[in-house]
């Protein structure tokens, strides 16, 4: 599964970028360039791997041009996560035809002493590499895209329903690292409480909001917008929890 990694640090480098600059030719251009960086450090070129890593580009791209366009324009659309999910799929049923991680990647792997770590080896050390980034901006924009699905996001400038919750955006990529190194590290329970404790500390916020106003949103569409997000945050975090495995 090298390729699929590669795709989720290719994507979740050029989000970080895409919210560091409002030139969308930098994050466009960064995912071919992050792909072929991964392909030469971990020795990923072989036929079959560049197979795959021409879908992984292709589709990075598109997921860069398509997400952006979604965010300006706030139409539901569903097409960047249609483009996420094939890709990834396809990846998935393809991952036969990609060689083993090699190069730098296994060289550095076997010096700092990982080879020695039961189920532990190069090719799932890219895969938690990219998981991690994946939690990270590329997480809030899964989330950010289910809920314009369903109507729950506004074109860019007007009200939003976030607005009246703080810091979403922060504490959904620390939410999903939390579960995802409880998960890495075995502690299933644990993550099940931060789960409810999300869920507990939110709701006097939520509760509050029915004595507020903001534009012309109301507390119906705060709670779905919560509701919604959480379980699209939490399936991105266990979605890659179980990459991870």
């Amino acid at each position: 599964m090298s390729a699929l990694a590669v795709l989720f640090i290719a994507i979740g480098i050029a989000d970080i970028i895409r919210r560091l600059t409002p030139r969308l030719w930098l994050p466009v251009l960064s995912v071919p360039a992050v792909i072929v960086g991964c392909a030469a450090l971990a020795g990923l070129w072989r036929l079959g791997d560049i197979v795959l890593l021409a879908i992984a580009a292709v589709a990075g791209v598109c997921w860069v041009v398509l997400c952006a366009r979604a965010e300006r324009t706030g139409e539901r659309s569903v097409t960047p996560l249609v483009v996420f999910g094939v890709a990834a799929g396809l990846l998935l049923l393809l991952s036969g035809l990609a060689s083993d991680v090699a190069g730098l990647v296994q060289r550095w792997f076997a010096w700092v002493g990982l080879s020695g770590v039961p189920g532990v080896d190069a090719e799932r050390l890219l895969m938690i590499v990219g998981v991690v980034l994946l939690q990270m901006v590329t997480g809030n924009q899964l989330v950010r895209l289910v809920l314009g699905a369903i109507g729950a996001v506004k074109p860019a400038g007007e009200p939003q329903p976030s607005d009246r919750l703080k810091g979403g955006r922060l504490l959904g990529p620390m939410e999903r690292l939390l579960i995802l190194g409880l998960g890495l590290a075995g502690q299933l329970l644990a993550v099940s409480v931060v789960i409810a404790a999300k869920s507990i500390i939110r709701f006097p916020e939520i509760n509050a909001q029915k004595a507020r106003e903001n534009g012309n949103i109301g507390i119906d569409d705060v709670v779905e917008y919560f509701l919604v997000g959480s379980f699209a945050s939490w399936i991105v975090a266990l979605g890659g929890l179980a990459l991870a495995q």
